[in-house]
């Protein structure tokens, strides 16, 4: 099971409260809570595990779960994170190997209930997520815990069923949260500009560009490799980025307009000449979005770079029978188009 399935936070707190863990012969710690007309009382689990489960093996359990550090910092939320959509997971019989994570956790869980899981960070990371232990996970402690609340048990059909359907409502949900924020977000970066003194342009996307220093050089156009010097900043001052720290002080090399870099990058580059250097001020839906990246940039983080456009040549054409990113990009956005003529 991956991290990305499993992943997901809820706000189920308030049901870790009262009484001991029970444990696992593995070592998993839970509590197990029934939902009774809006209550939670304990339902009581061996710790041989769910006689029951052998009968929703080969389904799919939709699940919004929550995962926190030792120090209970927060580092997924399902609700938050997939727009109030649920992760779902595969159910198979628990290997050995599997004993002590997630598997095993969630094959004690029936639908309708909620549970709080306290792994051993390193059985978790070492079972389920097949990856060292991230640093700040170390530092946060030996524990990790998972709150759980089961929506459902479905056959694959069911439930691919429902993840069409999800897909199309998850979609509509972003791009009116994302046409919300960016509204948002342009006051915020209209007050931002003022403060700061910047004579920046404002593009049809959102974007604002402040042009420092005019370069003479040519516009990029799409497809063509750029190379760019930059910091990344939150509008607190904040640094997250550069090339200086992450690329050596050698500035960055990518196409652009082909989606290599995210959308306030590809829409803000080609309005600047080689050799101008130039205040990027992007929305957080052309940034990282609701996701935030990271532990530096939070959820809907406006992002301001100050970059260099060093170079502008075009890029090496593609081998004997590979698309090149842009013709395809060109293809799509073609495709887009006659599908709004229809």
């Amino acid at each position: 099971m991956s991290l990305a399935l499993a992943a997901g936070v809820l706000g189920l707190a308030s049901c870790n409260k009262g009484g001991d863990f029970s444990k696992t012969k593995s070592g998993i710690e839970y509590k197990v809570f029934k939902g009774t007309n809006g209550k939670y009382d304990d339902r009581e689990v061996s710790a041989e595990g769910d006689p029951t489960y052998k009968d929703r093996v080969g389904k799919i359990m939709a699940l919004h779960v929550e995962y926190r550090t030792a120090k209970d910092s927060i580092l997924f939320n399902s609700r938050k994170q997939q727009m109030g959509f649920p992760v779902r997971v595969p159910l198979d019989s628990v290997r050995k190997e599997q004993r002590g994570g997630l598997e095993e956790a969630i094959s004690l869980l029936q639908p309708g209930d909620s549970a709080v899981f306290r792994f051993n960070v390193d059985t978790i990371f070492a079972k389920s997520f097949r990856q060292p232990v991230p640093p700040f996970m170390k530092k946060a402690g030996n524990t990790m815990t998972m709150y759980v609340k089961v929506d459902k048990v479905q056959t694959r059909d069911e439930a691919m069923a429902d993840v069409q359907k999800m897909q199309v409502e998850q979609q509509q949900k972003m791009q009116a949260y994302a046409e919300t924020q960016l509204k948002k977000d342009d006051v915020t970066l209209q007050d931002y500009i003022k403060k700061n003194n910047l004579s920046a342009q404002k593009d049809a996307s959102g974007v604002y560009v402040a042009v420092t220093q005019p370069g003479t050089g040519p516009k990029p156009k799409q497809g063509q490799l750029v190379s760019v010097q930059y910091k990344g900043t939150l509008l607190d001052g904040k640094e997250f980025d550069s090339s200086a720290k992450g690329n050596q002080g050698k500035p960055i090399e990518f196409p652009i307009g082909v989606g290599q870099v995210i959308p306030g990058w590809d829409k803000a580059i080609p309005l600047l000449n080689k050799g101008s250097k130039a205040v990027l001020l992007i929305p957080s839906s052309l940034a990282y979005g609701q996701r935030g990246a990271g532990a530096n940039i939070p959820a809907d983080a406006i992002l301001r770079f100050d970059v260099e456009l060093v170079d502008v040549k075009n890029a090496p054409a593609a081998p004997a029978g590979q698309p090149n990113p842009a013709d395809i990009q060109r293809q799509i956005e073609e495709m887009q188009r006659q599908q709004q003529g229809k």
